[in-house]
């Protein structure tokens, strides 16, 4: 007999995964949690029946969301983590010795237990001196700060569920003032190619250019994800993640990627004309 995990991606379109065996399944205060093991993917972890990473391309999106950002901005001391209670974000993180203090909040402290558990290869920097957890909603912890952070990095799960708080007017405009002066933000933004995560990610493009100044998309490609194409944006008080990338002071750090490179971040922000045309709807 043949297991499979299958995942709509539209009512006409569904990704399915075979699956070797269900490692675990689980129910916690805000969401059903499913890891599985598959041959092609490695582990990988659902919530609520939706991916949200596997042990193949887990790297795309953990790279690209924390090394676009640090390869901008010049001193980040203070980090804001929202979501990402797999550990993978606060994993790129700590390779870097300069940042002294993270912040992770996430609001449900079972995807980290469970992550700690069943997949150590993100979860595996939980332990690092630097990092506080705080287990409650982003939303309502982020309205406490002012001035705070240098870097907010906001890995959500979809607008819907337990991260719907974290596609709102208020949260983005709460993000702006925890941020320094010259702050950075950088979140997950949806895909641009199915209709209705399309247009999710045009209203929370809206929301993010009425709270910053300088407001940018990029993109990787990340397989399990819906279509493949997957969207981040960058939104800073003061650094443009072109004008102000430096280079040659990140390629000195000599940090190991498998995704990541100064020469594919600057490509990562030249997008097809669609996706040009749906942001300029709503800038």
């Amino acid at each position: 007999m043949e297991l499979w995990y299958s995942e709509k991606h539209t009512k006409n379109v569904k990704l399915s995964i075979k699956v070797d065996k269900q490692l675990y399944s689980g129910k916690s205060e805000f969401q059903r949690i499913d890891i599985f093991e598959s041959k092609e993917f490695g582990r990988f972890l659902t919530l609520d029946g939706f991916i949200m990473l596997t042990g193949k391309d887990e790297f795309i999106y953990h790279e690209m969301i924390t090394h676009v950002p640090m390869a901008v901005h010049p001193n980040v001391k203070k980090v804001l983590i929202i979501g990402a209670g797999d550990g993978g974000v606060v994993r790129e993180l700590t390779r870097y010795e300069t940042i002294e203090h993270i912040d992770l909040v996430e609001i449900d402290e079972m995807v980290v237990s469970i992550c700690k558990e069943f997949l150590p290869q993100t979860a595996c920097s939980f332990d690092d001196k630097r990092l506080h957890i705080y287990y409650q909603d982003g939303l309502k912890f982020i309205r406490n700060y002012e001035n705070e952070y240098d870097l907010i990095i906001v890995d959500s799960t979809d607008p819907f569920g337990p991260g719907e708080g974290l596609f709102t007017k208020e949260f983005y405009g709460s993000c702006f003032k925890a941020l320094k002066e010259d702050g950075v933000m950088v979140n997950q933004h949806e895909s641009p190619f199915y209709e209705d995560d399309a247009n999710a990610m045009k209203r929370a493009h809206k929301r993010i250019v009425e709270s910053f100044e300088i407001s940018r998309v990029y993109q990787a490609h990340i397989p399990t994800y819906p279509s493949g194409h997957w969207l981040f944006g960058f939104a800073s008080k003061k650094y443009h993640p072109l004008k102000d990338l430096n280079a040659k002071k990140w390629n000195e750090l000599g940090i190991a990627t498998k995704y990541y490179n100064t020469n594919l971040h600057k490509g990562a922000f030249y997008l097809p004309n669609y996706v040009e045309e749906m942001l300029e709807e709503v800038e």
